[in-house]
């Protein structure tokens, strides 16, 4: 169960840093005007209108879009903690307080789990001796 839990949390920590790095590299592409800095914003926040999630998927790739997906379910429970008009700050917190929770939280609770005990069959001091 503990590994279990420690993938989950990688994965996880994966695809927010991955969507957090999209969201980058699209305000570095948008950031020259104006207009297109919006429209960016729009479709980088963390809880997507449907309208705004179809123009998305328009602009970007098959395996974007399946990383963006999943970023928004992750980023679902974070995604009102702020209301700045700040497209970094909408998307910074969010992304935060996600990677504290599924990286350091999940991975503290895996290691509070009992791990497993071996049965070797008898007691370390008589291993090596046959009766």
């Amino acid at each position: 169960m503990a590994q279990l839990l420690r993938l989950v949390g990688i994965v996880a920590c994966t695809l927010v840093f991955l969507g957090f790095a999209g969201f980058a590299a699209d305000q570095l592409r948008y950031g020259s005007e104006t207009q297109q800095a919006k429209i960016a914003h729009d479709l980088n926040e963390p809880d997507l209108s449907p309208n705004t999630e179809r123009r998305r998927e328009r602009e970007h790739n098959s395996a974007r879009e399946l990383i963006d997906d999943s970023n928004d379910i992750l980023l679902a429970p974070f995604a009102g903690v702020t209301d700045s008009t700040n497209a970094w700050v909408t998307r910074g917190v969010p992304t935060a307080l996600a990677l504290l929770a599924y990286g350091l939280l999940l991975l503290l609770i895996a290691n509070w789990l009992p791990r497993p005990r071996s049965h070797s069959g008898g007691d370390w001091r008589t291993a090596g001796h046959s009766s």
